[in-house]
């Protein structure tokens, strides 16, 4: 896997360490983002789910509701929120990879309540996984990656190769808080059986 250090510290940009890379490693990428992730939960079980897990550094600016703001995300939140991530970049990448514009955003989240089960999260992953790998195979034979965008304001601009690396890098700013809600899960009830 890439370290994605630099990008975290902002020591570097994401279409930094996108130099070099085609749709190839992308998909490389992918099934190892994907097998990380399945191998954080592996020790998991239905009630590790939905358990809230104590984090002092909860905060999340872009919540729906106020009330949500500081709200502790379950294993199951944080599941659907990195996959819808990845969606997302892999969507707009392949619109950068066609030669288009990017127009506003392409995002459907799995609502994070209906995430109660171990199971409904490793199909989650890897439903992520295929539709991922699928909008790469999509990708024209020669993608237009001379074809930029800037995602936010500040950001620097990156292409197709960028914005789908972008959508791992955050899937990785997330993997330490998955092995983290896991492991209170054990210490609180250790595995059933």
């Amino acid at each position: 896997m890439i370290d994605f250090g630099p990008v975290h510290r902002r020591e570097a940009s994401i279409q930094d360490l996108a130099a070099g890379l085609d749709r190839n490693d992308l998909a490389r990428l992918t099934n190892e983002m994907c097998d990380l992730q399945l191998t954080s939960i592996v020790e998991a079980f239905d009630a590790d789910v939905v358990m809230v897990p104590e984090d002092s550094e909860a905060s999340d600016k872009y919540a729906a509701r106020p009330e949500d703001v500081g709200l502790s995300w379950t294993l199951g939140h944080v599941v659907v929120h990195t996959t819808a991530s990845s969606e997302e970049s892999a969507a707009l990448a392949l619109v950068l990879a066609r030669g288009l514009a990017v127009e506003g955003r392409s995002r459907y989240e799995v609502p994070w309540e209906s995430a109660r089960t171990i199971a409904f999260l490793r199909h989650r992953i890897e439903e992520s996984r295929g539709m991922r790998l699928a909008m790469l195979a999509a990708w024209p034979d020669e993608p237009h990656v001379d074809n930029f965008y800037a995602p936010y304001e500040g950001r620097p601009p990156m292409n197709a190769v960028g914005r789908f690396l972008g959508g791992l890098a955050h899937d990785d700013s997330h993997l330490q808080q998955m092995r983290k809600i896991v492991g209170q899960a054990r210490q609180a009830a250790p595995a059933p059986g």
